[in-house]
């Protein structure tokens, strides 16, 4: 029974790693050193533990790119 559950957890962890890297080639960063990448993320991280108007602008900006309005 254990040996399911890590299969299924292996299996979504999977997914999600996978869905996050769609979204770095979705916003044009494709091709983007790794060190960037993380750069932006952790520099993003910490705009938004401090700014909650910066967490809804960046918000808003990634609903129009999916196309809708509460992404």
């Amino acid at each position: 029974m254990k040996r399911l559950t890590t299969s299924e957890a292996r299996r979504q962890d999977t997914r999600e790693k996978i869905e996050l890297g769609g979204l770095i080639v979705k916003a044009g960063l494709r091709y983007e050193k790794r060190g960037l990448l993380l750069g932006l993320l952790i520099d993003a991280g910490i705009r938004l533990a401090d700014d909650e108007k910066e967490r809804d602008r960046l918000t808003a900006i990634g609903a129009q790119a999916f196309g809708h309005d509460n992404a």
